[in-house]
């Protein structure tokens, strides 16, 4: 081989490995969401894909109830879920720290609630507590709304009905959808009905409805009605083997004005969840530049100028 084809060769290889740390192992390339159906993880996660696809990832969602969400973890199938709620998903993903299938890599929120709650009309007729239902069971048929099946949240208030702890024996679970919940709501307040619900914070259901968030259920939803942090999982190893994702997203925090805004706009004004993203960031442009200083897009440019460039932000 001559001295020339032994430096073009030479140059070849060395480009070739150049683009390929660049740009990272192909097994990072595609990153996979799992949505379980709450708006708050689909604005969550329509927010972190558009930062994602302007590093130069592809990105993909699944919908997935929460228990499948944690075996597809454990599994590999899905790299990634932005919506664990704690303490009341402390069960849901014991099993798989404990086995250390799975990994959390950062708080993406604080200041969330999550417990039942009732219209403040309801409240200001005598019901502050979990303990007041049993008081007034006729008024609310004895019935507390939901979301899916599945849901940490339903367990929990089947949980509370089961073990008789809290004199709620008899009554009923109505499971349903986020929406098709919030459409009881929306008609029991129109008439001023009695009911109560599955509710929590950050949510738009905050700012339409005078809501009160019940006492009591600390055993169940933890204390201080239900305060609550938002954590991202993700699968075994995901951050090391992915280290530009990982970077970012250990670096971001949410806030509950912030998912208000987002979900506000996608279920009020019927907002594709990515346009939301893309409308927020627009408005904030200062948390994009702190979310991406120090980030490097997968060709192993600046983070920053690459998600600009490639939205038009």
């Amino acid at each position: 081989m001559s001295c020339l084809s032994s430096k073009v060769l030479l140059l070849f290889f060395l480009t070739f490995f150049s683009g390929f740390t660049a740009f990272g192992d192909d097994k990072c390339r595609e990153v996979r969401f799992s949505d379980v159906g709450w708006t708050d993880i689909t604005a969550n996660t329509a927010l972190v894909s558009l930062l994602l696809e302007g590093l130069g990832y592809q990105t993909k969602s699944l919908q997935l109830s929460v228990p499948v969400t944690y075996v597809s973890l454990k599994n590999r199938d899905i790299d990634l879920f932005l919506g664990n709620w704690m303490p009341t998903m402390a069960a849901d993903i014991k099993p798989y720290q404990r086995d250390g299938s799975v990994e959390t890599i950062g708080q993406i929120l604080a200041g969330a609630r999550y417990t039942l709650v009732v219209p403040s009309y309801v409240a200001q007729a005598g019901v502050k507590s979990i303990s007041d239902l049993v008081r007034f069971k006729d008024r609310f048929r004895s019935r507390i709304y939901a979301v899916e099946p599945g849901n940490d949240g339903n367990r929990l208030i089947e949980r509370m009905i089961s073990d008789g702890k809290l004199g709620l024996q008899g009554w009923k679970i109505m499971e349903s959808s986020e929406q098709a919940m919030l459409m009881e709501v929306k008609r029991a307040v129109q008439r001023k009905d009695w009911i109560v619900f599955l509710g929590w914070e950050p949510h738009p259901m905050n700012k339409k409805y005078d809501l009160t968030y019940l006492n009591g259920a600390d055993e169940y939803f933890g204390p201080h009605q239900g305060s609550s942090h938002v954590f991202i999982n993700s699968r075994k190893n995901y951050a090391q083997e992915c280290v530009q994702v990982g970077k970012l997203l250990k670096r971001l925090q949410f806030s509950v004005e912030m998912e208000n805004a987002l979900m506000g706009w996608i279920l009020d004004e019927g907002m594709d969840p990515k346009a939301a993203a893309k409308r927020w960031i627009r408005q904030n442009p200062k948390n994009l530049s702190q979310w991406l200083n120090g980030i490097q897009a997968r060709d192993g440019s600046q983070g920053y100028s690459a998600v600009k460039k490639f939205h038009q932000l």
